[in-house]
């Protein structure tokens, strides 16, 4: 892009598939090498820069890949305003978090609220952030809780390619197996890991064959594989079992983000007080129904978390210029390998809190049970929990 000539027929091929082509907008591969100049990445590079000022290109969707192979090429969270970036970071935190590895919970914290310390800056909002777990590169989602190791031998390069830090978990064994324990962990950690991702500030998004327990047989560089290892299949006509569930589970999660103000908030959230009811916008809580403290932030071995986003304290307004309200939701994540029991925020026989959806049960079970909780929750190994607050029969203003 530093030939002017080259720069310009970039730039009228994207305008081409916009205008004639019709397309939406564009995800740019390894996007990092579109603004280096000379050596380094520069933001406000020729390329970037005009794309910006383009009344044509500056209206579509740009999505950053924001790495390359070079030096200095990992540049996450410093593209300008305008473009959305693949969040690897979101990818890391998450990973970690649900495989039980040791991790910081003020990452996943960040994560889980939009990535304000990437984004925040420049005039960009939660939007910025395209968060993934996985995606074309890697493992797929079955395989990511199946495998530890890479398989890629039949690339033909005797196992040198493609990453070997994965940040995955098998459950226990390497691989298919017949345990059923370990089958129905795997099932569940899967659900975790959407449940988290479309339950996420941000804009998720989910790998094609994800949603239908698609496996690449622990290969996760089968770029040179045109066969059943790497096709997707799109059969999905008498799908049951597994299948079927995670279907439904996917849909529900779609629901939730269209019909809940607070996981349609399109700022940031500042975990301040707001001054109409007096309740903070965002709050974490511990397993005994106290805020984190300093101490659990930097705690590496915490592996349960509960993040409460208040419906009544959100800071924005509708079209129509009235305060956007809602109810209030509690997202619990466990993932320790035994139950969890939480205290609830805002405890009330009065006005209990809802469950919505707990990875542990399946739908069935769930509605069949009772889900109505006033104090406490008992959450499952490996699991997470979604309960809703009813703000429009809750406590007087400010309580």
């Amino acid at each position: 892009t530093q030939n002017p000539h080259v720069l310009q027929l970039i730039l009228d091929s994207l305008r081409y598939w916009v205008e004639e082509m019709r397309v939406d907008g564009f995800r740019f591969d390894l996007a990092t090498a579109l603004a280096r100049e000379e050596h380094a990445y520069d933001k406000t590079g020729a390329f970037l820069d005009i794309v910006q000022q383009d009344p044509i290109l500056s209206k579509v969707k740009l999505i950053a890949e924001p790495w390359d192979i070079g030096e200095g090429g990992y540049q996450v969270g410093n593209f300008p305003a305008g473009w959305a970036e693949w969040n690897g970071k979101y990818r890391d935190s998450v990973r970690k978090f649900w495989s039980g590895a040791k991790s910081e919970i003020g990452q996943l914290a960040s994560r889980l609220s939009g990535s304000s310390d990437l984004y925040q800056h420049g005039d960009r909002t939660p939007h910025a952030s395209i968060n993934f777990v996985t995606c074309h590169d890697g493992f797929t989602l079955s395989d990511l809780v199946s495998y530890e190791q890479k398989h890629n031998l039949a690339n033909g390069e005797g196992n040198r390619d493609g990453c070997t830090f994965n940040d995955s978990w098998n459950c226990g064994v390497e691989g298919p197996t017949d345990d059923e324990k370990i089958a129905t962990l795997r099932l569940r950690q899967r659900r975790n890991i959407l449940a988290t991702l479309l339950l996420s500030s941000g804009v998720p998004m989910i790998l094609s064959g994800d949603e239908s327990g698609n496996s690449q047989q622990g290969n996760n560089n089968p770029y040179c594989q045109d066969n059943e290892l790497s096709w997707v299949s799109w059969d999905t006509e008498g799908d049951t079992g597994e299948d079927a569930e995670l279907y439904g589970l996917i849909r529900e999660l779609i629901r939730l983000r269209s019909s809940e103000p607070v996981l349609q908030y399109r700022q940031f959230y500042t975990g301040e007080r707001c001054p109409v009811t007096g309740r903070k916008d965002l709050a974490w809580f511990r397993e005994d129904g106290l805020e984190l403290s300093e101490q659990d932030w930097a705690n590496p071995d915490l592996h349960t978390l509960g993040m409460l986003r208040c419906g009544v304290a959100i800071c924005e307004h509708d079209e129509q210029g009235r305060r956007v309200k809602g109810d209030s939701l509690l997202l619990l994540l466990n993932a320790e390998r035994e139950a969890v029991s939480f205290m609830l925020p805002w405890a009330s026989f009065l006005h209990p809190w809802e469950l919505m959806l707990d990875t542990s049960l399946s739908s069935e079970i769930r509605d069949e049970r009772l889900s109505r909780f006033k104090r406490s929750y008992e959450l499952a190994p490996c699991s997470l929990a979604l309960l809703r607050f009813r703000e429009a029969v809750s406590v007087k203003q400010g309580d």
